[in-house]
């Protein structure tokens, strides 16, 4: 190194040190008010440790520190006003049950003017939302992945909206038709998630885009982790919210200059829909088992697939039926003045985002099997060969005892 060059680092790193712990301080100054905060004073605390090890993460804690500014500053400042919900429309897709259903309920409650969307017009959702909400909601029979009921749904709901403009677009639908291994997933599992989760959001965002913009509205979606984070045993999903994630986040952008906000909403593990739907699951593990071929069953074994079922089955039937914090989460995107891009909904999504963002990978990848799929057996052939290499371990020392008996003393 240079003679010229070393108080310059010197400086920097006084500087960096200087402002780490200042960021603490101030940081420590609102954790009565924010206890989140705790999460990121232990971080710059972390990585202040590190450096007299690794000079180059200096850059890194100033990044921190920056980070932790803005973010107390945005935590600590009093509440805006929100919006009136009088006037406003709001489109909401997959109402027959679960977020869809609560949201499109607790929005009419607060004077918003609903147009919700349901598979079955004559189904057990649809007649609640009849009989509980007002007037102002209009049902509209709706299946995403079909562009003619659509585009029917726009004529129906600017029909009703006259010459004004959409205030929002929730977009709510969405399935999982599977669980299980890549490989034991059928290739129309991967299909009908894609249709649903990511065209079919897709196409109904396109073709409403003009009354939002025309209103300089919102989009809001729900999404999932399992479109950031690898979750075990649910790549079909994964992939099909991972594809949303980055349309909605690519929409943030593009439509940031007509007015129009865009985010995205994560939440935890809700007892929603199919996912408490055992019937529902049965008969898709039927289905699989009957369209694996011998040899793929005879490899992965028909006692590990069971297990897989039985443990998401287990998992479902935990998940918290109170889907509060996640609808209240959607009213404060529709009113908040400056909506965020992405809002966690739920206990322990921020921890799991942040554990996944920076934690190593190993820790992070354990995390994310003990929290969702505790598997205890392995696929059949790994099983046999486990046991086939123990066999031929002990044959082996067996081998390595009689020999050393047999040397002369």
């Amino acid at each position: 190194m240079d003679d010229y060059t070393l108080p310059f680092w010197i400086y920097l790193l006084v500087l960096t040190v200087f402002v780490g712990g200042a960021m603490k301080k101030i940081l420590a100054s609102h954790l009565s008010t924010a206890p989140t905060l705790v999460a990121w004073l232990g971080a710059t605390v972390l990585v202040e440790r590190l450096w007299a090890f690794c000079l180059p993460a200096v850059l890194l804690l100033t990044l921190l520190g920056l980070a932790c500014c803005i973010y107390s500053a945005t935590r600590t400042s009093p509440p805006s006003t929100t919006l009136s919900a009088h006037g406003k429309a709001v489109f909401i897709t997959g109402c027959d049950s679960g977020f869809g259903k609560a949201a499109a309920k607790r929005l009419d409650s607060l004077g918003f003017e609903v147009f919700a969307t349901v598979l079955d017009l004559s189904g057990e959702g649809a007649r609640e939302l009849q009989r509980t909400c007002s007037p102002r909601l209009t049902l509209l029979q709706v299946d995403i992945t079909q562009p003619q009921q659509v585009q029917q749904a726009l004529l129906d709901t600017k029909a009703v909206l006259g010459l004004r403009g959409l205030w929002a677009l929730v977009n709510n639908a969405g399935v999982c038709v599977n669980f299980g291994d890549v490989e034991l997933s059928l290739m129309s599992n991967f299909r009908g998630c894609m249709e649903v989760n990511f065209f079919g959001t897709l196409y109904i965002t396109k073709t409403f885009l003009p009354l939002l913009r025309q209103a300089k509205g919102r989009i809001i979606t729900i999404s999932s982790p399992a479109g950031d984070q690898p979750f075990p045993c649910l790549a079909a999903y994964g992939a099909s919210k991972a594809a949303l994630n980055l349309f909605i986040n690519t929409l943030h952008h593009e439509l940031e200059p007509w007015g129009v906000r865009v985010s995205t909403i994560l939440p935890a593990a809700y007892k929603t829909g199919r996912s408490s739907n055992h019937a529902y699951w049965e008969q898709q593990h039927k289905q699989l088992l009957q369209s694996l071929s011998p040899a793929l069953l005879e490899d992965y074994g028909e006692d590990y697939i069971n297990e897989t079922k039985e443990l998401f089955q287990s998992h479902a039937s935990q998940a918290n039926p109170d889907v509060t914090p996640v609808i209240d989460t959607i009213i404060q995107a529709l009113l908040s003045p400056q909506p965020q891009m992405r809002y966690f909904a739920g206990p322990g999504v921020g921890l799991m985002y942040f554990i996944y963002s920076y934690c190593p990978y190993t820790l992070s990848n354990l995390f994310l099997q003990k929290l969702f799929m505790k598997k205890k057996l392995m696929p059949r052939a790994l099983r046999k060969q486990s046991g086939f290499d123990l066999n031929l371990s002990l044959q082996n020392n067996n081998n390595n005892n009689n020999n050393e008996e047999e040397k002369p003393k």
